[in-house]
């Protein structure tokens, strides 16, 4: 451990973080983490009603093929189906990292 750097115990430095330790890669950890669990602390379930044709085959065909670029129109696609839940449809639009994984379209797709 570098000298210059911060404690690792807490007790000697009871505010340190792990972005302390890793503050390049904090932020993507987190993001990673967002993307493929959701929040936590609001957990969301689709509703039946939202898997449409359209819903499926888009989610389908992201997963199948690891191209993520058609979230934002997936999107769309559950805000057309009956969607009303903000983190699914603000999930769908965001820049992402969107990833094999991804909560939304794993649900979709029944994969829990």
């Amino acid at each position: 451990m570098p000298s210059d750097g911060p404690s690792y115990s807490p007790a000697a430095n009871p505010r340190c973080s792990v972005n302390d330790y890793f503050p390049e890669e904090s932020p993507r950890g987190c993001d990673a983490l967002r993307e493929i669990f959701g929040n936590p602390f609001r957990p969301v379930t689709l509703s039946p009603s939202w898997r449409t044709d359209t819903v499926l085959t888009l989610a389908t065909q992201m997963y199948e093929s690891r191209d993520f670029g058609a979230m934002p129109i997936l999107g769309d696609a559950l805000q057309d189906a009956g969607c009303d839940s903000a983190d699914v449809l603000d999930h769908c639009r965001g820049d992402g990292p969107h990833v094999r994984g991804c909560w939304v379209v794993d649900q979709v797709l029944g994969k829990e």
